[in-house]
């Protein structure tokens, strides 16, 4: 278990600890079961991460608008990826592409040792770090660049969640996968048609691919914004 630490953020209201409750409840009754994600989803104030007029919606189940073209994602879909990437194995060093908002990397630091995490867009980097400076999080990373390259200096990841759909596994991140490794991104077959894909490295080096649920995610996008 990382050991980062989380400043009291209650809440009141629609943003209270008992609304963040709720919000697990659901995640459990849909079929989340690693008590670790639903803790880490229900320690993070998903309010903190999204405009002050749709704070009240910060707990729903659903995607909400960030700004830049970008959403927040659907905590079952938070907790389903982060689930699968833990499954029957410890945590290691993980890298996170598209930070976002930073929500998602927030979800990471309470469960990974190391969390790195990398955003495309300046300025949506700078959100992010706004928004998780009060949780004082010691073991999270942000880096500004291209999701597509990854994050070379940091290598090898035990493993790699992305947060946008790509129309193909991106060969950088492959390789900066550690033998026994695990990846998990929305894989885009087309415009309309996205799912969840799970990759594993074997000890040997080669790549099982697992595909998984349907999905939307906002498109994955080459370059630095």
């Amino acid at each position: 278990m990382a050991r980062a630490l989380t400043a009291s953020v209650p809440g009141i209201g629609m943003t209270s600890e008992r609304t963040r409750a709720r919000m697990v409840a659901r995640l459990r009754a849909k079929g989340i079961t690693d008590e670790r994600v639903l803790a880490a989803l229900g320690a993070v104030p998903r309010h903190q991460f999204v405009d002050s007029a749709l704070a009240s919606r910060a707990y729903e189940d659903t995607a909400l608008p960030i700004g830049f073209a970008q959403t927040i994602s659907q905590p079952y879909v938070v907790a389903r990826m982060i689930e699968l990437l833990l499954a029957g194995r410890d945590a290691g060093r993980v890298l996170e592409v598209g930070t976002g908002c930073g929500y998602q990397a927030a979800v990471l630091a309470h469960l990974f040792p190391e969390v790195y995490s990398i955003e495309r867009i300046k300025a949506l980097l700078e959100r992010a770090r706004r928004n998780l400076l009060p949780l004082r999080l010691a073991n999270l990373r942000l880096a500004h660049g291209d999701g597509y390259a990854g994050l070379e200096a940091a290598a090898p990841f035990h493993s790699v969640i992305v947060a946008a759909a790509a129309p193909r596994v991106p060969e950088a991140l492959a390789r900066q996968l550690a033998p026994g490794g695990r990846m998990i991104l929305p894989l885009a077959a087309s415009a309309a048609a996205q799912r969840l894909l799970l990759i594993e490295r074997t000890g040997r080096g080669s790549l099982v691919q697992t595909e998984l649920d349907a999905v939307h995610f906002v498109p994955m996008e080459a370059g630095k914004a």
